[in-house]
C-alpha cells in the first residue's frame, strides 16, 4: 500500500499549513482512496542535538572499547536531577557510546530518557560499564532512517556545518521524524497513484489544490529532456508478444559517469524512503527507488562496467536461469520477459527478469562509479504472470501490472540523471537511446447525457466535460455536436464528444470508465439513496412451499436440517462406486477453494456423509440428518462460449451458454445411526435399521401427497440385501437402506448405519395436478381385524402387503404388518406375514359380515398375486 508524508506531498500540490493525516485521508476518500492506516511518528519524546564536549575510551575486560562522552545537550536538558547526573567542568550529560567515528566537538543526535525509538525502544537513565549512561547517542537504524549501524550520525557530515542548530534544538524536526504518515489503499485499476505524483493530483482534485505535474518534461529543472542520439546505448526488442503485442515497446538509457561511489543518499531522500517503508541502500539505488516512488515509473541502474550493447529485451529459452538480486537463482519460463545483453565471446546473457527484479551479476557495487539508467514500458499482463510465476511482487511490478504512463519514461530518467549530478558529483553522457513504438490511448466517442442516464444524478455537460478535462483528458466534438453548450449559446447543446484518456489513465477505455470518473469526481455523497418500488409479490411458488413443507416434515420426525459444501474430493471410491457409475462423473473446478476438493458433488451423500462422520467423531451418539441441496451431473454438458460485455448476447450465445450449464437437480438426503431414542427409566431401545430410512422418505412423500412405493434394490453405497429402491409412477427417484459395511468403515461411521436419498424435484414433479380433496372424518366406529397369510420366503413383504391393501379397498385405513413367522410347521421356504388391519366405513357401523367378507377379498388378492394362502 502506499504511503504518503504530507512533506513529500506538498512537492506536487499546495497543503495547507496545519493539514494533518486525518485531514488528508478525509479529502482522498471523497475521490475513492480510502485510509488503510495512519502511521504514527517514527520516535516520541526528547530527541535533540547534542555537541560531544569530551570523549574518554575506556577497555573493558570483554575486549570491547567503550567511549565515555560528555554531552551538552541545551541548557534545558543539561545536567537533569536525579540519577544519571554527574558533575562536570561545564553543564552536560554522560553518555556511554560503542561507536568510535566521533570525536569531541562534533554534534550529535541524542534521546534523552523518556523518548521512544521505532522498535519500539524506550531509553532510561541507566548504569553500565561504572557510569550511568543519561540518555543515548544514535545511529541512522536506531532513529528509522536507514540500515547503516556501524556509526553515530554526526551531524556536520550530514546536513553541513552550517546547518547543525545549537545542542539543545529538536531533532525531531531537524531529522523529519515527527511527520504522521497516511497509508491508502488503491484499487487495481489505479495504478498511477502508486506514486506520489498520482496521489497529489487525486488531492487537487478532491480539494481545488493546484497541482504541478512533475511528469511533464517542461517542469523539469531544464524545462526539457534530451532528445535520442545515434551513440546511445544501444537496444533492441525481439519480442512478438503473448498476444501479437511486443511485450516492451518503449525503452530509455542514460548514462552518468564518474559517480562518487561514497557519495551518501541526502538525509531528505533517505527519510522520504523510509516513511515510504523503503530501506536506503546507496546513492544510485535510492534515486531510482525515489524517482519511482515520486513519479512512478519504476528503474534501474546497472553497473555500467558490467553491461555490454546492445541491450536485447527478449522472451526465456528453456533452461535458462538468473539469480536475481534477492540472491535466489531461478529456473525461467518461455513466457518470462527477460533484458538481456551478449558479452564479447559469450552467449546472450540473462541482466534481470523485465519490469520485476534486476539479475545480481549487473548490479550496482560500492565501487561503481559509472552507470547505466533504465526507463522502459512493458506488458501489464506479462509482468503480472512472472511476478505471480516466481512469486516475485515487487515494487515495480506491483506498478507495471497496473499499467505505468507510456509518456514518462524519458522524464524519469532524467530526473535519476539530475540526482545523481547533483548528489553524487557524476557527468551526464550526452548519448541518449529512446526505443519508443508506444501508441496514444485509444479515443472514446462519448453522449455527455450518459452520466446522468446511468447514475441517476442531474449532471449538466459543461460539468461533465470539465470534469474529463479536469483529469487530463482532451475533449474534442465530434460532427454531431459543440463540445459545451457555450459553442452554440444553447443550454440544451446536443451530440457526442470524442475523449482521448492520458497516458497516465490506460483504465479509461469505455464510456461506462468516463462515467465513473464523473461520478467520482462530482462526490459519490451526491448520488441519493432511492429505492425502488418493491412491486407487489406472488409470494413463494407452488414447489418452493412443498420444499418447506417436506424440511419441517422431517424436522418434526426427529432430524435435524444441516447444510454442507457442495465441494468434494476422492469421496467415491470410499463410497464404493463401480467404475462406470455415472456418479464418477464430476464437474471439476478450475480455481477450487481447496486442493482435496476440487469437484462438485453429483449426490448430496458425498458430502452429507461427512458431516455425519464429523458428528459422531465429536460425541453424538444418536445421529438424524437429513439435507435438501443441488447436485451436479454434467453429463452431455460441453464448453459454451464466453461473450463480451459490450453488447446483451444475442439467442445463439444465450442457447450455447445455456447447453454449458450441467443438470442440477434437486435431492434430499438423511443419514440415521445409533439408537432412535436415548435409553431411560422405560427400558433400552432399539437401534436405528433399514426401515426408519425408508419411512424417512415416505414421510417426505406423504408430506406433498405423493404414493411411494417400496421395492428391493441394489446399487452402491447400501448394503446389497439391505436396500430398496423408491419407486413413484414406475420410475425409481432414490434408494433407502442399510450402508455398506466397508462404506461405514471407511468412512468411521457405526455400524448398521442407515441413509436415504432421493431425487425431490422429481418427487415435486410427481405431485398430482388437481388439489388434493380432504377426506371427511367418519364418527363411526373402528373394525380391527388380524390376517396372517403364507407365502414364499423369496416375495418380499411389501409386494403382499400391497396386495392386502388392495383387497381391503377403499374400507382400509390402516395396514401394517406386526409379525414374520419361520418353522417347520409352514416348510421350508415359506414364511408367515401377519397384518393388522384398521377398518372403517364413512357412512356407517362396518358388521361382522363386512369384515368377514374382506378378510376372504384379502386372502384372494394375495393368493392370485403372490401365492399367499391363509395360515391356519
Amino acid at each position: 500500500m502506499p504511503y504518503v508524508p504530507l512533506t513529500w506531498l506538498a512537492d506536487h500540490t499546495e497543503v495547507p499549513a496545519g493539514t494533518t493525516a486525518a485531514a488528508l485521508a478525509a479529502a482522498l476518500v471523497r475521490v475513492g482512496l480510502e485510509e488503510e492506516a495512519i502511521k504514527p511518528p517514527a520516535v516520541t519524546g526528547p530527541l535533540v542535538v547534542g555537541r560531544v564536549l569530551s570523549v574518554v575510551r575506556e577497555e573493558q575486560k570483554n575486549g570491547k572499547t567503550i567511549s565515555y562522552c560528555r554531552v551538552d545537550v541545551g541548557p534545558a536538558h543539561n545536567d537533569a536531577p536525579g540519577e544519571g547526573a554527574e558533575p562536570a567542568d561545564v553543564a552536560s550529560r554522560g553518555i556511554i557510546c560503542g561507536a568510535h567515528n566521533f570525536d569531541a566537538g562534533d554534534d550529535v543526535v541524542v534521546a534523552l530518557p523518556g523518548a521512544v525509538l521505532p522498535g519500539p525502544f524506550p531509553i532510561a537513565a541507566r548504569k553500565t560499564y561504572g557510569h550511568v549512561s543519561d540518555g543515548m547517542i544514535c545511529s541512522a537504524r536506531e532513529l528509522g532512517l536507514g540500515q547503516d549501524h556501524s556509526g553515530i550520525i554526526v551531524l556536520g557530515q550530514l546536513l553541513g556545518a552550517d546547518a547543525v542548530p545549537a545542542p539543545g534544538a529538536d531533532a525531531v524536526a531537524l531529522l523529519g521524524l515527527g511527520e504522521e504518515v497516511l497509508e491508502i489503499n488503491v484499487t487495481p485499476d489505479r495504478g498511477y497513484c502508486f506514486a506520489m505524483r498520482g496521489v497529489a493530483r487525486e488531492y487537487s482534485h478532491s480539494t481545488g489544490a493546484a497541482f504541478t505535474d512533475h511528469g511533464l518534461a517542461e517542469n523539469l529543472p531544464g524545462g526539457a529532456v534530451p532528445a535520442p542520439t545515434d551513440d546511445g546505448f544501444a537496444v533492441e526488442v525481439d519480442d512478438a508478444g503473448l498476444d501479437g503485442a511486443a511485450g516492451c515497446d518503449r525503452f530509455v538509457t542514460r548514462i552518468v559517469r564518474g559517480i562518487d561511489p561514497a557519495a551518501p543518499s541526502p538525509a531528505w531522500m533517505t527519510e522520504r524512503l523510509t516513511q515510504a517503508g523503503m530501506r536506503p541502500i546507496s546513492l544510485a539505488v535510492d534515486v531510482t527507488n525515489y524517482v519511482m516512488l515520486d513519479l512512478g515509473q519504476p528503474l534501474h541502474a546497472y553497473d555500467l562496467a558490467t553491461v555490454h550493447a546492445p541491450i536485447v529485451v527478449r522472451r526465456a529459452t528453456a533452461g535458462e536461469r538468473l539469480t536475481t538480486l534477492d540472491d535466489v537463482e531461478r529456473r525461467l519460463d518461455p513466457e518470462d520477459l527477460l533484458i538481456t545483453d551478449s558479452p564479447r565471446g559469450r552467449a546472450s546473457r540473462v541482466l534481470g527478469l523485465a519490469g520485476v527484479m534486476g539479475g545480481a551479476e549487473t548490479e550496482v557495487s560500492p565501487t561503481t562509479t559509472d552507470v547505466l539508467v533504465e526507463a522502459a514500458h512493458f506488458d501489464p499482463v506479462s509482468v503480472a504472470r512472472s511476478a505471480r510465476r516466481h512469486k516475485l511482487p515487487s515494487e515495480a511490478a506491483k506498478r507495471f501490472e497496473r499499467g505505468v504512463d507510456t509518456a514518462l519514461q524519458a522524464v524519469a530518467a532524467q530526473r535519476v540523471v539530475d540526482l545523481l549530478v547533483e548528489h553524487g558529483g557524476g557527468t551526464a553522457d550526452p548519448a541518449v537511446s529512446d526505443l519508443d513504438t508506444t501508441t496514444p490511448p485509444a479515443p472514446i466517442v462519448l453522449d455527455p447525457t450518459l452520466p446522468a442516464r446511468l447514475v441517476g444524478v442531474d449532471y449538466p455537460r459543461e460539468q461533465v466535460l470539465g470534469i474529463l478535462e479536469r483529469i487530463g483528458c482532451t475533449v474534442r466534438p465530434t460532427a454531431a455536436g459543440p463540445t459545451t453548450a457555450e459553442d452554440d449559446g444553447a443550454d440544451d447543446a446536443v451530440g457526442t464528444v470524442v475523449v482521448t484518456p492520458p497516458t497516465w489513465r490506460p483504465d479509461l477505455t469505455v464510456p461506462a470508465d468516463l462515467v465513473e470518473e464523473v461520478a467520482r469526481l462530482s462526490g459519490y455523497d451526491a448520488i441519493p439513496s432511492v429505492l425502488p418500488p418493491a412491486p407487489a409479490g406472488r409470494g413463494l411458488t407452488p414447489d418452493q412451499r412443498r420444499r418447506r413443507d417436506v424440511a419441517r416434515a422431517l424436522a418434526e420426525h426427529g432430524l435435524v436440517q444441516v447444510l454442507s459444501y457442495p465441494f468434494v474430493g476422492d469421496v467415491h471410491d470410499r463410497l464404493g462406486l463401480p467404475a462406470d457409475d455415472e456418479r464418477r462423473r464430476v464437474l471439476r473446478l478450475v480455481n477450487p477453494l481447496a486442493e482435496d476438493a476440487p469437484a462438485l458433488r453429483t449426490s448430496l451423500l458425498d458430502s452429507l456423509l461427512d458431516v455425519a462422520r464429523r458428528n459422531v467423531g465429536r460425541g453424538a451418539g444418536e445421529l438424524g440428518v437429513f439435507e435438501i441441496g443441488l447436485v451436479t451431473r454434467p453429463a452431455g454438458v460441453r464448453s459454451g462460449p464466453v461473450p463480451g460485455v459490450d453488447r446483451r448476447p444475442d439467442a445463439d450465445a444465450l442457447a450455447a451458454l445455456d447447453a454449458a450449464v450441467p443438470h442440477q437437480p434437486r435431492h434430499l438426503a438423511a443419514v440415521l445411526a445409533g439408537p432412535l431414542l436415548p435409553d431411560g427409566v422405560w427400558g433400552g431401545n432399539r437401534p436405528v435399521d433399514w426401515a426408519d430410512a425408508v419411512e424417512t422418505a415416505r414421510v417426505a412423500a406423504r408430506t406433498v401427497g405423493v404414493e411411494l412405493a417400496v421395492r428391493q434394490g441394489e446399487t452402491a453405497p447400501w448394503h446389497p440385501g439391505r436396500c430398496a429402491e423408491l419407486v413413484v409412477g414406475g420410475e425409481v427417484l432414490g434408494h433407502a437402506g442399510e450402508l455398506h459395511p466397508h462404506v461405514t468403515a471407511a468412512l468411521e461411521l457405526p455400524a448398521r448405519t442407515v441413509a436415504v436419498e432421493l431425487d425431490l424435484d422429481a418427487l415435486l414433479a410427481a405431485v398430482p395436478g388437481e388439489p388434493v380433496q380432504v377426506t371427511p372424518v367418519s364418527t363411526f366406529p373402528l373394525a380391527k381385524e388380524d390376517v396372517a397369510l403364507v407365502v414364499d420366503a423369496a416375495v418380499p413383504a411389501e409386494e403382499v402387503r400391497a396386495a392386502v391393501v388392495a383387497g381391503a379397498g377403499e374400507l382400509a385405513e390402516e395396514v401394517r404388518l406386526f409379525d414374520v413367522y419361520t418353522g417347520d410347521q409352514l416348510g421350508a421356504g415359506r414364511r408367515s406375514l401377519a397384518f393388522a388391519l384398521r377398518l372403517r366405513a364413512p357412512d356407517r357401523t362396518l358388521t361382522a359380515e363386512e369384515t368377514a367378507a374382506v378378510r376372504e377379498r384379502i386372502v384372494a388378492v394375495a393368493g392370485e398375486r403372490v401365492g399367499a394362502v391363509l395360515r391356519t
